[in-house]
Parts: C-alpha cells; sequence; structure tokens
C-alpha cells in the first residue's frame, strides 16, 4: 500500500494532529531554556522563541540555535575550569 506523504508526514498522523494537537517531546537541550522539540506522530519540528513561546524550526532559527549552543557551552566549559 502506498501512503501518501506530506511536508510534516504521512496524511493520517497530519489528520490525527490536526484532531488532537501534536504530541511533542524534546529533540535537543539547546541552553536551560531553550529547546528543540518535534511531533512523535506527523514529525512537525519547533524551538522555543525569545518569548519563551513555540515557533516553527526553520533553518533560520536552527542556525541561531546552533550558535547559541556553541556560545553557552563554551561559556559553561570556562566556568567549570575557573571553578576548579
Amino acid at each position: 500500500m502506498k501512503t501518501s506523504t506530506t511536508q510534516h508526514g504521512n496524511k493520517f498522523s497530519s489528520f490525527f494532529c490536526n484532531l488532537f494537537g501534536h504530541h511533542y517531546v524534546v529533540s535537543k537541550r539547546v541552553t536551560e531554556h531553550i529547546k528543540e522539540y518535534k511531533c512523535l506522530h506527523c514529525q512537525k519540528e519547533v524551538t522555543t522563541d525569545v518569548s519563551g513561546k513555540l515557533s516553527a524550526l526553520t533553518p533560520q532559527m536552527q542556525d541561531i540555535n546552533s550558535t547559541l549552543e556553541d556560545m553557552y557551552r563554551k561559556r559553561q566549559n570556562r566556568h567549570v575550569q575557573h571553578v576548579a
């Protein structure tokens, strides 16, 4: 049986999410406050924005999150080195 797929998964999954809402799980922790989420059913990806709300994970947002993660990791490493 051939399944039709959309941008966010197959049609049944998209219908399920449209009817009942998405079931997001954390897919990546960027910082303590910013995370990336992925829907278990339709594979839609979102992230927390500056106001703490969920917004679509665009390529631009992925770049921002990646840069922020690098800065956060370097700051954490520097802090650990000074404490030790």
